[in-house]
């Protein structure tokens, strides 16, 4: 809900916005463990909305201070700060806290705020995902189930991704139903099984033992209604499986399990049902179809093929098959046609019932090709074998080799087309094999301790659950430290090779790997909710966005099978008038045939040598292992429209803080104007700034703690009469003290006088790109200190290659020009734009892209949003896990500048595989079409038997798929292989 709101707000904003394009949004800031987790489970169902109008917010660190107080109040649900609309929205309960109490938190931080109706008004939509069994690798088919999709009514978009066999409906859940889409699909000729509907909760099947009559399976049915939380409950009585929706935050499986064990006194048992119905199981068993199909066309393929081209070199054998049977038949066409009749009809039926749901609505495809050129082939060797059967004078030539081998060959090339694309999905399937299947559930008493350890399946985790991770385990589910620590390799999830620090409080993500301390953890998301399903999620849904240039491959389909049927039958008449009329010399026509038979020849090559699935397989295979290889290297590419736009990039707008700059303010210099001792004045500052949530003022407290490095958190002087002036700074009563910090424009308002020579350091710290704090004590200007946002390690080195790949680098900045400049110097960027609001941001941007320039904007996603909206690429950069929200079209999971390198070489060199395997596909059939229909037989007397012309269309697929499959070989730029991280040196 949040989460929308803030994407509502950014597009539907009242200062204009309206011509943007309305992609979604960042997320504004992580999740953190609320202080009420514990009880979340007894909490009604029954969550309040506030909005609130929060004045004086300028930047992304001002909306992250008011959310993570907010966050810190008990009962809060979720925050989400819109600094773009001086907006914050809360959900809360009611129990634990009020709209007065948020209020006042808000003013605490040191902001106006003002509590208000919230006016959003949202279309309720849900994305449903169906695989399509027995869809062909063609576009013509895609787009006639995309079309069936998008005529029913309530439907919004629908895609079929021809890599997965996927559909991906976007619909709204008040007009039409899934039931709908299966059936529409189902009349197209395909099947169609749900995968999921889109709705928000989790599911889960479960397999009950012990039923034994359907009183039982109504009872346990009635059971499981009755708990709270649960949404639908679906029964498939012979397979005792029980499919149930419910809502994580009230129940779980363990429950589930434990009331159905509990409902039959112990008769009944259950388990999660063993998986059978994913992705890869269908993927593994239509290879093993694929290649049964062509083991038994071997069997049969074989004997025709050295009957008719062996076997009749061999004397002895040769004169065994010429033998007559009746008439002008031999044993030899007599055991031909009875071997080729199976592989036609049994093993060839696929393509008749292809063909026939083809034609049925329309849209031919290669089905139809097989069908008619193998069936050419068949009925006129019947032809030829009833004719010499009721013929005593009649010679001909049967072509039964050539149907089989035809059928074999293409089998074959099927075989290795599913092989190669079950490659190309890898990418998810090595995301959903980090989830562990066991994980150590702890039970803990009133005081912590632990009192029992049990192991579990991993998928029976839930919510609020205590979970022990051993060093050297995975981390069982998304949750948050409860004690221990330890160094937790996250580099599956995020990129990052370095292992990251764990102690109390922090955050873990369900599939990293535990390295060397043991950790409690207090399970927060699970199901999925979890951030790898959201990853999975986000790839999958990548891999099904079709990219523009897509569109090519689809217009020619319309017209590709129709063409080349004609084609066909065009050969055929020619080269059969041509020798009608002795168009050409006998001498052409092979001994073993006539003119009839050699134009036939000519017009089922031509048929079966045309591959439409090479032109259909070149972009999805390219997107599927592209966006595949960017979720391993931490960088989430949105599909193929942002592979599209992003290797177009030749212009990236960057925001300054917490892009180019670390996001976090450090104290880097202090000068005293009072003779003090340097202790005590940072006493007294951090006992007045310790009540403020200002990042400055953290900055300060936490600088103030080196000088109480013998106490962990260290307890400051009481403030008495604190005040927050917005956007000047502090003041309080420290021992019987009036200290002020903050700006110089809050000592003049307060005619406390700045000296000459604090006035020269404030100009200095300026141009050093660092801001300048006063400090005063009573009345008097006592020091001064500068406070800086170091610049990301490795900026200037990014901005340097981005340059040698002919890429501007353009920073847009609310800040002030001096600091802007020095920023901008110190990374080596010369376009700078200061003091901007985020609506000048966005149009600075709109000015780029009417130059001519496809611009790419780089920003952390909270008050950049008209500017990320407005770009041609979005890029969230140091998403971490909150990526649950459709940020943008690429979200780099670390906050490393040289991802946005990745993203883009990445981009361009997917590409330029998509361009390789366009011009594969054409010119494969520009070429070999002309070659079939006999183009080089006057001058050279070659040929291509059809068999061979079947085995080269089957290859054109199987060559573009591999051809995909190389950019598996990925490696980043070898510039950033030499990049010299500098690190970030603090006095």
């Amino acid at each position: 809900m949040a989460t929308k709101f803030l994407a509502l707000a950014c597009i539907r904003n009242d200062t204009g916005y309206g011509d943007l394009s309305p992609r979604p949004h960042y997320p504004s800031m992580p999740k953190y463990p609320k202080g009420v987790s514990v009880q979340e489970t007894n909490v009604e169902n029954s969550r309040a909305k506030a909005v609130f109008s929060v004045m004086g917010m300028t930047c992304s660190a001002c909306a992250g201070s008011v959310e993570k107080a907010v966050k810190r109040l008990p009962g809060i649900h979720e925050a989400v700060v819109d600094v773009l609309n001086n907006r914050a929205l809360v959900l809360f309960y009611p129990s634990f806290v009020n709209e007065e109490t948020i209020r006042e938190t808000i003013e605490d931080v040191g902001f106006k705020a003002t509590l208000i109706q919230d006016e959003t008004s949202e279309k309720s939509t849900q994305v449903g995902r169906i695989r399509i069994n027995g869809i062909m690798p063609c576009t013509s088919c895609s787009l006639t189930v995309e079309q069936t999709l998008q005529a029913i009514h309530g439907v919004l978009k629908a895609q079929v991704a021809l890599a997965t066999e996927e559909a991906e409906v976007h619909y709204d859940p008040k007009i039409v139903n899934y039931n709908q889409f299966l059936k529409a699909i189902e009349d197209t000729g395909f099947e169609a099984i749900l995968m999921s509907t889109g709705e928000d909760m989790n599911k889960i099947h479960l397999q009950v033992d012990g039923i034994s009559s359907e009183h039982s399976m109504r009872m346990i049915e009635s059971s499981l209604q009755a708990l709270p939380g649960v949404q639908d409950i679906d029964i498939d009585p012979e397979l005792h499986k029980i499919s149930l929706s419910y809502k994580s935050d009230m129940t779980g499986p363990r429950t589930f399990i434990k009331v159905i064990e509990s409902t039959g006194s112990g008769r009944f048992k259950a388990r999660i049902f063993p998986e059978g119905e994913g992705r890869e199981t269908h993927k593994r068993e239509e290879i093993k179809q694929y290649y049964r199909s062509f083991m038994w066309s071997l069997v049969f393929t074989i004997p025709v093929f050295l009957t008719s081209m062996i076997f009749m070199y061999i004397p002895g054998i040769k004169h065994g098959l010429d033998t007559k049977i009746v008439n002008m038949l031999t044993i030899g066409e007599m055991l031909r046609w009875v071997l080729a009749t199976p592989v036609q009809f049994i093993i060839g039926r696929r393509f008749y019932t292809g063909s026939y749901k083809a034609l049925r609505h329309g849209s031919p495809n290669m089905d139809v090709l097989i069908a008619l050129g193998t069936n050419a082939a068949y009925f006129y060797s019947v032809y030829t074998v009833l004719r010499a059967a009721t013929s005593p004078d009649f010679e001909g030539t049967d072509f039964f080799e050539t149907s089989s081998m035809l059928i074999s060959f293409i089998l074959l090339g099927k075989y290795l087309e599913v092989l190669a694309k079950g490659k190309t999905s890898e990418a998810i399937a090595k995301l959903m094999d980090l989830a562990p299947e066991t994980a150590t559930l702890l039970t803990l008493d009133d005081e912590g301790n632990v009192i029992n350890e049990e192991e579990i399946d991993s998928r029976l985790i839930q919510k609020n659950d205590v979970i022990k991770i051993i060093p050297g385990a995975k981390v069982a589910s998304d949750g948050y430290v409860l004690w221990g620590q330890s160094h937790v390799n996250e580099s599956m999830i995020t990129g990052e090779a370095r292992p990251v620090a764990k102690r109390k409080g922090d955050l873990v993500i369900g599939g990293t790997l535990n390295e060397n301390g043991v950790l409690h953890i207090k399970a927060t998301r699970v199901g999925s909710e979890s951030s790898l399903s959201q990853i999975v999620r986000l790839v999958e849904s990548a891999q099904m966005a079709k990219a523009p240039v897509q569109k090519f491959a689809d217009r020619i389909s319309k017209y590709f099978v129709p063409t080349v049927i004609i084609l066909s039958f065009s050969t055929w008449l020619a080269w059969f008038l041509a020798g009608k009329f002795n168009g050409y010399p006998e001498s052409w026509i092979p001994s073993s045939m006539d003119s009839f038979q050699l134009a036939l020849q000519f017009g089922i090559s031509v048929m079966v040598i045309a591959c439409p699935c090479a032109l259909g397989l070149a972009t999805p295979t390219a997107v599927m292992v592209g966006t595949g290889v960017g979720a391993s290297q931490g960088v989430l590419i949105k599909g193929g429209q942002a592979l599209e736009s992003a290797q177009k990039v030749n212009c990236i707008v960057f925001d300054k803080t917490g892009t180019l700059t670390v996001g976090k303010p450090v104290v880097v210099s202090t000068k005293l104007l009072k003779s003090m001792v340097l202790r005590d004045f940072y006493e007294l500052v951090a006992a007045t700034e310790a009540n403020s949530e200002h990042p400055l003022a953290k900055a300060i407290v936490e600088y103030a703690k080196k000088f109480r490095e013998d106490e962990e958190n260290p307890i400051w002087p009481e403030a008495q009469d604190f005040v927050s002036i917005t956007g000047h700074g502090v003041k309080a009563i420290v021992r019987n003290k009036e200290i002020i910090v903050g700006n110089k424009s809050l000592m003049l308002d307060l005619k406390i006088s700045v000296p000459l020579d604090a006035e020269e350091m404030l100009t200095e710290t300026e141009a050093m790109a660092q801001t300048g704090i006063l400090v005063s004590i009573d009345g008097e200007l006592t020091g001064v200190l500068a406070i800086s946002d170091p610049l990301k390690p490795g900026a200037y080195e990014v901005i340097s290659i981005l340059k040698s790949m002919d890429v501007k680098s353009i920073m847009v900045t609310g800040d002030n020009w001096g600091t802007a400049r020095s920023i901008a110097n110190e990374v080596g960027i010369e376009t700078v734009i200061a003091e901007a609001k985020p609506d000048e941001k966005a149009e600075k941007v709109k000015e780029l892209q009417a130059s001519g320039y496809t611009v790419a904007m780089v920003g952390d996603g909270i008050n950049d949003s008209p500017a990320l909206v407005a770009a041609d690429v979005g890029m969230a950069i140091g998403a971490g896990t909150d990526i649950a929200i459709e940020a943008a079209d690429i979200v780099l999971m670390k906050s490393n500048l040289e991802d946005v390198i990745t993203a883009i070489d990445l981009s361009r060199k997917t590409f330029s595989r998509i361009r390789l395997n366009y011009i594969w596909a054409l010119g494969y059939n520009l070429l070999g079409i002309p070659i079939a229909a006999g183009a080089l037989f006057p001058s050279t007397r070659f040929r291509l038997p059809p068999w061979i012309a079947g085995a080269a269309m089957a290859a054109s697929s199987v060559s573009v798929v591999c051809c995909s499959l190389l950019l598996k070989n990925y490696k980043k730029p070898k510039k950033l292989n030499n990049l010299e991280i500098r690190g970030i040196m603090i006095e």
